[in-house]
């Protein structure tokens, strides 16, 4: 079996966190990076990571897939064109913006779609807006046209961080931020924000517009399943034919499920959230769970030949890393397991 296990932020983006960084118990994990071949390009989101993956450029129409990948969502997504709307929370700190997504204010689907009425009602002659879930909104848009000079990244690379701009400041993109401004305004004022600040609740106060386009003609993938609670993940596997489940509490739970002779994607992003939101506590904790889950028994799993292929892909801070593993190379002792810590200093420093 090969096996590809995708963990977004797998390794702290501070080098000199001694807090976070040291002694960190994940022997498995450390074992597995020192004996496998390490692969770098340039850094990359988890979207544009997840796209590479299954064969689509980045800036591939991230919205279509992740509505596709949307459990019992409903919405033909064919023959549309799809923006990522996600509620967002804006505010400016020692002259930046900084953005913060529903994983650090909250948001119950009552309010998702009181909301998102109201931007109907106000706005129906650009598109219509759908909730899928409280975190998750599209646009469907009426006139693609609004789409000219759109330029912006997906929401994992924005949120918890500070950025520049909402949308392209070029002449072509002025009716999108027109949109933008009108919805910006209609949730200031909505009885659903003036509640939540009541309550001493961060208001939603716009919206993060990313991910645009059509689903492209289906494309062939070499996976033989999709393993993941990502629906962007779960979309890009339907539309490339392939079998999607979701993901299991471990390593073992899934070995019940599968063929030994087959090629399966697993996406592990538990620490997405405490690296966005510098969270060193949780990271910690998160790491922990996932040496205990995944990393332990898999390293067992490739010694005894369960697993003849593992490959470990990570979008960081400092690269797009890959490390690819086969179970011979868990013999080359001379390769000795390195602390998390070392790990990022040496990426930090260009090494490896």
């Amino acid at each position: 079996m090969q096996l590809t296990l995708l963990v977004p932020e797998l390794i702290w983006p501070e080098p000199d966190d001694r807090d976070t960084l040291d002694d960190l118990a994940c022997p498995a994990l450390e074992t597995l990076l020192a004996r496998s071949r390490l692969t770098q390009r340039p850094p990359q989101s988890l979207e544009a990571t997840l796209s590479d993956l299954f064969g689509h450029a980045d800036g591939a129409p991230y919205a279509a897939f992740r509505l596709l990948g949307e459990a019992g969502a409903g919405i033909d997504v064919d023959d549309a064109c799809w923006v990522g709307a996600d509620p967002v929370h804006l505010r400016f700190h020692q002259e930046s913006l900084i953005l913060a997504d529903s994983g650090s204010f909250g948001i119950v689907l009552e309010e998702a779609h009181a909301l998102a009425e109201e931007l109907n009602r106000h706005l129906s002659e650009l598109g219509r807006f759908h909730v899928t879930a409280a975190e998750r909104w599209y646009l469907q848009l009426t006139d693609d046209t609004l789409l000219d000079g759109f330029d912006s990244a997906p929401l994992s690379a924005v949120a918890g961080r500070r950025i520049e701009r909402l949308l392209s400041e070029t002449d072509e993109a002025r009716r999108l931020r027109a949109l933008l401004n009108a919805a910006q305004m209609l949730l200031h004022g909505h009885p659903v924000n003036q509640q939540r600040e009541s309550d001493g609740r961060l208001p939603i106060n716009s919206l993060w517009l990313w991910g645009a386009g059509e689903l492209p003609p289906r494309r062939e993938s070499g996976f033989d399943g999709v393993w993941s609670s990502d629906p962007l993940a779960l979309g890009l596997g339907r539309a490339a034919g392939v079998p999607t489940h979701p993901l299991p509490v471990d390593w073992s739970r899934m070995l019940e499920h599968v063929a030994p002779d087959t090629c399966h994607l697993v996406v592990l992003d538990d620490l997405l959230g405490p690296v966005q939101y510098q969270n060193g506590d949780a990271y910690r904790k998160a790491l922990a769970v996932l040496e205990g889950r995944w990393f332990a028994p898999l390293r067992t799993a490739l010694a005894r030949g369960g697993v003849s292929e593992l490959r470990i892909e990570a979008s960081t801070a400092y690269a797009a890393l890959s490390w690819e593993c086969r179970r011979g190379d868990l013999w080359k002792l001379w390769r000795r397991p390195q602390a998390l810590a070392g790990v990022a200093q040496n990426l930090a420093k260009g090494s490896t």
